[in-house]
C-alpha cells in the first residue's frame, strides 16, 4: 500500500481525548426553586437530567429567572452572565 494511503489524513483525523460533558442549557433550570443548588446529582434527582455522560456543563440557551447556586464543570459565557444577571452565583469544579 503506498505511503499516502497509510497517513491518517488531518481533516477528518478524531481527536485522542476528547472531553464528553453532560450537557444542559440554562432554560431547563427554570422550574427549580429560588436559592437551589443545582449540581449534576442533583439534577439527575430532579428528574431533569436522565443520564450522566461525564461532567455537567451549562449552555446559555433559555431564560432563568431565579437566583441559583450552580456548581458544574464548564460554562458558557452567555450561560454564566445569565446566571449571574439573575442574582445567582457560578463554581467551577476543578
Amino acid at each position: 500500500m503506498p505511503l499516502y494511503r497509510r497517513i491518517p489524513k488531518l481533516k477528518h483525523f478524531p481527536m485522542v481525548n476528547r472531553q464528553q460533558y453532560t450537557v444542559i442549557n440554562v432554560g431547563k433550570l427554570a422550574s427549580l426553586s429560588a436559592n437551589a443548588e443545582v449540581t449534576l446529582a442533583a439534577l439527575m434527582d430532579a428528574g431533569i437530567v436522565t443520564t450522566d455522560d461525564g461532567p455537567l456543563k451549562l449552555l446559555g440557551d433559555g431564560e432563568v429567572t431565579q437566583p441559583l447556586q450552580v456548581t458544574a464543570a464548564a460554562f458558557t459565557a452567555s450561560a454564566r452572565s445569565k446566571i449571574e444577571g439573575a442574582g445567582g452565583t457560578c463554581n467551577l469544579l476543578d
